[in-house]
């Protein structure tokens, strides 16, 4: 038999073979390494160069830049000059396409670099205008400011040149194939006019009010407004049937988180363990990577202040000197109104206004796409602002069209405000200084080291003849036009109060003696009766104890709403599980706690309860515009506990069935997820923080580039003072995005948490090294004249 011999070529033809796969394979995983060698190589290429000396034309002498433990950089020069240009070189240094990014969101040109995807965004920006609102705001600002201005883009620019010809540009950059543009001072401007917009004025409520006054029966409508509308039946009657498609015409409008807060608080000395004020601030804004503040020290003569920034302007927006500290809430006030616009029918440019036309202005804004042609665009301005219900949905008769009047779009000075604020020694100095910060309107906090303690709700609040906010109102009526602004002297103020502190948390801000309208919505009150209630009951109050406080998990909003709700459930037929879940509710001590069931069980009954009355008539595109949800469903439940039921639970059976089946429909979700033993259910299970790189959700190897770290459990909510807005996976995406605390008796440290870290380039130390600090509250210290020895030096060498 010869089978052997007739085997024999083929095993040598299978030797050869595997010979030639193990070659090519480790050729394969040779090049492989050789790729990912030379692309960490070119990455690391474009880390900001922080030791050392660097040339830098324009400066008239050397500035030193320090980057202390946690990357926060120390600017130390000899003139405004030098020190303006050394922030806006230093800024690009770490956080440049973050800059470039929140330029082209806010002008409306993000389709230039990423495609299409994101052209319906840009219509909705360069319709709101806010880049030409940054235009206008240029030619009204002092030659001073302008200058400051110019000298900062010089240092943006200087460091962009120098990346350009090395090769040394951000990864990101590569990535979506593009170089940035030179910087200017209006992209400054216009970074500023964004946070004005993120910072809202319930336009969207009014848009949505209006819809459901169209669309519901009047009953269920007048439940969805935060308070009964005097007005409405004779603005409806103004308007008439106009026709209007709101839920076309804002299907892809931009929306800010709702959440957008902030807590703030001063104490007296009479109040504190050394005698003088203490400060906190910790504004509620996105969480994303890197963080949407930078924090800096900016030394020069007559200059030394220390705190936090929006990438992309210079000065210092919030933090202290050696005199005085500062922060803010958002004040949220009715800044905008819609206005329903009679359109010529043969002269669509033609607008009737007290029973004449006029002429609107319209302005081409052809929008360029990456990989596509040209998209021809308009914007159509009335005298009273924007039409902005084309921008997604053109009318067919173009009969009538809303436009928007809002503060923000008008010329103000805010940075002028600042740079006057960094300066300031004392409250009449900085109250002097808020004059030119006109939006958006903020709730001002101070204290100096002399124990003045002082808040201003601080910006331009319109004045109405007519109307109140709540709808659009008719355009071509002379009386619904705005009078004025509360003047600056009239706005809400308080010094040296006998409480011995001054707290807002988004709160009502005013009684009902104060003689003007601020605002139809407020934040829900718990954050800050939590505040209230922590300061009142304690003295001899410490910087330690004001940080516990930032992160005080306790939920008043459980407290005011579960003895009721568990109550009106007795009688009912529960089962086993609902039964197990009334007695977890009712050991519960209210506490956001992340290792506790509780927590998880309360919000995603209060979710469902929430949600679930509305979704058989409220389609979801107008739930996004459906301001203040939270709060009217608070308010139904109220009142139904008292016997005053609304016909939004008479589909359900009534107001304890809809608690009963609310309450069973949460518990089997929850099943489904964390399985049937809710004693192993944990609030952090569901409730976890993430800070989303925007480049980083465009593949798994990009995510695994730019955020590394995993979702991280974490307690507190939406209602605590400890600030963690999650999404509807449970992801926390919004809260406390700087957190900052100060002792008056020593000016020189504060403290501070930014989430996740200083440093935009993800192989830098600071990328995401505060991540685990901003769960836990561990606080790091920075200093206004301590010498740090040591430390990272560069100096920007002048020529």
């Amino acid at each position: 038999m010869n089978g052997g011999t007739d085997l024999q070529p083929l095993k040598i033809k299978r030797k050869k073979r595997t010979i030639v796969l193990l070659w090519s394979l480790g050729v394969l995983g040779f090049l492989l390494v050789g790729g990912l060698i030379a692309a960490d190589f070119y990455v690391e290429r474009s880390l900001p160069v922080i030791s050392g000396t660097i040339s830098l034309n324009g400066l008239s002498h050397d500035v030193e830049v320090t980057r202390d433990d946690q990357g926060v950089p120390h600017l130390s020069a000899k003139s405004e000059k030098d020190l303006f240009i050394a922030q806006g070189y230093v800024q690009a240094q770490d956080r440049l396409f973050q800059m470039d990014l929140s330029r082209r969101q806010a002008s409306g040109r993000l389709s230039e670099v990423i495609g299409e995807k994101t052209v319906e965004r840009d219509k909705f920006f360069r319709t709101l205008g806010l880049r030409r609102a940054a235009e206008v705001s240029y030619t009204a600002y002092p030659d001073e400011t302008k200058q400051i201005l110019e000298w900062y883009a010089e240092g943006v620019n200087a460091y962009m040149d120098q990346a350009k010809e090395k090769g040394r540009l951000p990864v990101e950059f590569t990535l979506l194939g593009y170089k940035p543009e030179e910087w200017t001072p209006v992209d400054s401007l216009t970074i500023g006019k964004y946070m004005a917009f993120d910072l809202g004025g319930h336009w969207q409520g009014q848009a949505f009010r209006y819809w459901a006054m169209k669309n519901l029966p009047e009953e269920k409508a007048y439940d969805l407004f935060p308070s009964y509308p005097e007005d409405a039946p004779e603005i409806l009657a103004s308007v008439g049937d106009s026709g209007l498609d709101i839920e076309a015409s804002f299907a892809s409008s931009v929306i800010p988180p709702e959440y957008n807060g902030s807590n703030n608080w001063v104490v007296s000395g009479e109040k504190t363990a050394n005698g003088k004020p203490l400060l906190a601030d910790d504004p509620h804004l996105s969480l994303g990577t890197p963080s949407i503040w930078y924090q800096m020290h900016l030394n020069a003569p007559d200059l030394n202040v220390s705190g936090v920034i929006f990438a992309g302007i210079p000065g210092i927006i919030l933090g202290h000197n050696e005199e005085i500290a500062w922060g803010v809430t958002n004040t949220g006030p009715d800044v905008q109104d819609l206005y329903v616009e009679k359109r010529n029918r043969k002269d669509p440019s033609l607008f009737l206004y007290d029973n004449k036309w006029e002429e609107a202005t319209i302005i081409k804004e052809p929008i360029a796409v990456k990989g596509g042609e040209d998209i021809p665009y308009r914007v159509t301005i009335t005298r009273h602002g924007p039409v902005i219900s084309e921008f997604a949905s053109r009318s067919d008769d173009d009969g009538q069209v809303l436009s928007l009047r809002w503060t923000a779009l008008d010329p103000s000075l805010e940075l002028q405000a600042i740079l006057n604020m960094n300066k300031a020694g004392n409250w009449e100095e900085f109250e002097t200084a808020l004059e030119d910060f006109h939006t958006p309107t903020q709730n001002f906090v101070f204290a100096s080291n002399d124990g003045t303690i002082a808040y201003k709700a601080n910006g331009k609040i319109p004045v109405r003849n007519k109307g109140d906010g709540l709808l659009p109102v008719p355009g071509w009526d002379p009386e619904y036009e705005w009078q004025g602004f509360i003047p600056f002297d009239e706005l809400p103020v308080t010094v040296n109060p006998a409480s011995g502190f001054i707290a807002t948390a988004n709160n009502k801000v005013i009684d009902d003696s104060y003689p003007y309208h601020i605002s139809n919505h407020w934040a829900q009150p718990y954050r800050y009766m939590r505040i209230a209630q922590y300061l009142e009951k304690q003295d001899n109050l410490t910087i330690d104890d004001m940080k516990t406080l930032q992160m005080d998990k306790v939920n008043l909003h459980a407290a005011e709403f579960l003895p009721f709700l568990l109550e009106d459930l007795k009688g009912l037929e529960l089962t086993a599980e609902q039964k197990e879940a009334v007695k977890l509710l009712e050991e519960w001590d209210y506490e956001d706690d992340k290792s506790r069931a509780a927590p998880l069980l309360f919000h995603s009954w209060m979710d469902t309860l929430s949600k679930d009355m509305f979704k058989k008539e409220i389609p979801d595109t107008m739930m996004d515009l459906f301001e203040g949800r939270q709060g009217i469903v608070d308010e139904m439940l109220r009142n139904a506990h008292k016997g005053e039921e609304s016909n939004w639970f008479e589909p359900f059976g009534g107001y304890k069935a809809y608690l009963n089946g609310t309450l069973k429909k949460a518990l089997n979700e929850l099943e489904e997820s964390y399985g049937t033993s809710m004693n192993d259910w944990k609030w952090g299970e569901y409730h976890k923080v993430y800070f989303e790189h925007p480049v980083s959700s465009a593949s798994p190897l990009l995510k695994w580039f730019f955020n590394r770290k995993d979702p991280i459990p974490v307690g507190g909510s939406r209602v605590t003072v400890q600030a963690a807005s999650y999404n509807n996976e449970g992801i926390v995406n919004h809260g406390g995005s700087w957190r900052f605390v100060i002792d008056t008796a020593d000016m020189n440290e504060g403290y501070h948490i930014v989430g996740p870290g200083q440093a935009g380039h993800f192989k830098s130390e600071w990328y995401d090294n505060q991540i685990e600090a901003w769960v836990k509250g561990e606080y790091h210290s920075t200093y206004l004249n301590d010498e740090m020895e040591g430390m990272n030096k560069l100096v920007l060498k002048a020529e």
